[in-house]
């Protein structure tokens, strides 16, 4: 069944803040949002709740960080109520990494205060026999990824045929890693009769696609802001040559002192050198990528939530599951790969209307990058300095240009003196034309 192609927009900023008794919400759900200290409905909470409690299918465009889980997990909770036929799941979520589909349980295990509800998260890293026991002891709420899920599917350890509820959270994160063939076999699993939310930060034709098939008439929900990137992130850059980057991250976390922070890298190999660096002279700091055991990621993610670590160095493929709400600072070590990917790294600050600041490291040859995300953005990064600490490397024979960020090896620690400043470029040729320089001087 199509989508409605009329987008429904946010409530106007002069319009009065709702709250959470306005969303036909009952009690029980008004105090377990009290307990977890939820005040007011965010936009996306205020805008999803009362048509998901309608009973209608739900397309909505919202970024990470919005309050997206408890905006499909208060409805699904409330009608949960409701008695069940068997003990069957009668809702299934599916996310696109381990780690959100812990985050994602953790916080219906928080919402689910005064009922007697039990969600089970099933992933890849763990081992399928405890799964198995758990999703036979009864599960009302089944969360997990796609392909762990088809994997219960094929041994029938998992029955979909008495779901009421189907939610895909992140969608466009899922269909980006290649999930959707798995999606689709799910789905096809899944009772007609059922309702369904699917969330994405973005509506490409291709979640256009999956939800004309597979959704029933849904409303369509935008709550994209304007930009790519919310008023709420302040956004910096230094410019630095790649052997001062290790420096300038000391100098800089000393100067901000963040409550918590994440440091993105663009590889396993230089987050572990990052991590194992900042280890010698930062308390509390941590790191997080595809290589660790799921035994060990799941460890320093428990860490950072609870604010034991203060510090977590990460690379983009799981710092897109990474959702902790009292982060205040993002670096951006390395460049990320691509405009979208410094998106996503940003969107870990900021979370739910907070505060949050970021920096990207940017080496003088990368002045490009840094104006394609700043196009994408809409949006200029304001130049940051630190007050005598020089960014430029002293001229040195080509060992010492093992730098910590490069794939060859590690920066030495020692203090580099200021470089001559540069000689100015000889004027062109008669007749020919200067050539342009770039827009955005580093």
């Amino acid at each position: 069944m199509a989508a409605s192609p009329d987008r429904t927009e946010p409530a106007a900023d002069s319009a009065p803040l709702p709250r959470f008794a306005d969303l036909g919400l009952s009690d029980t759900m008004l105090a377990a949002l009290k307990t977890v200290n939820y005040e007011t409905p965010s936009p996306v909470q205020a805008g999803i709740i009362p048509v998901a409690l309608a009973g209608r299918d739900v397309l909505g465009q919202a970024r990470t960080g919005t309050g997206k889980t408890a905006s499909f997990a208060s409805p699904i909770l409330e009608k949960l109520d409701q008695p069940g036929r068997s003990h069957q799941p009668r809702a299934l979520i599916l996310v696109p990494t381990r780690e959100l589909a812990v985050q994602v349980r953790d916080e219906i295990e928080r919402l689910s205060h005064g009922r007697k509800v039990r969600a089970t998260a099933i992933y890849g890293g763990k081992p399928l026999r405890s799964q198995i026991d758990r999703l036979q002891k009864g599960a009302d709420i089944v969360i997990g990824t796609p392909g762990r899920i088809l994997d219960h599917l094929g041994r029938g350890t998992l029955q979909l045929e008495q779901l009421e509820f189907v939610v895909l959270d992140e969608a466009d994160r899922m269909l980006d890693i290649g999930f959707r063939p798995d999606i689709e076999k799910i789905l096809r699993r899944c009772p007609a009769k059922r309702q369904t939310m699917l969330l994405s930060a973005t509506v490409a034709p291709a979640i256009e696609k999956l939800a004309q098939r597979y959704m029933q008439d849904p409303e369509v929900l935008d709550f994209s802001p304007k930009g790519k990137t919310v008023d709420t992130i302040e956004q910096r850059y230094f410019t630095v040559d790649e052997i001062r980057k290790f420096d300038l991250l000391l100098k800089l976390l000393k100067r901000e002192q963040p409550a918590q922070a994440i440091i993105f890298c663009r590889t396993k190999r230089g987050a572990d050198k990052v991590h194992r660096k900042l280890s010698q002279k930062v308390d509390a700091v941590d790191v997080i990528h595809g290589d660790l055991q799921q035994s060990a990621r799941d460890r320093v993610m428990k860490s950072f939530r609870a604010n034991e670590a203060k510090i977590l160095v990460a690379t983009d493929v799981v710092g897109r599951g990474i959702d902790v709400t009292n982060i205040s600072h993002i670096i951006n070590f390395d460049m990320p790969q691509s405009s979208d990917d410094y998106v996503h790294r940003v969107g870990r600050t900021g979370r739910m209307g907070r505060e949050g600041v970021a920096f990207t490291f940017v080496t003088p040859e990368q002045g490009i990058e840094l104006t394609r995300i700043e196009m994408l953005i809409n949006k200029l990064l304001e130049r940051d300095e630190i007050e005598g600490f020089i960014t430029v490397a002293q001229a040195a024979p080509p060992q010492a240009a093992r730098t910590l960020g490069s794939p060859n090896g590690d920066a030495d620690d020692a203090p580099a003196a200021p470089a001559e400043p540069p000689k100015p470029a000889p004027p062109p040729p008669p007749g020919k034309r200067a050539p342009r320089r770039h827009r955005r001087g580093l």
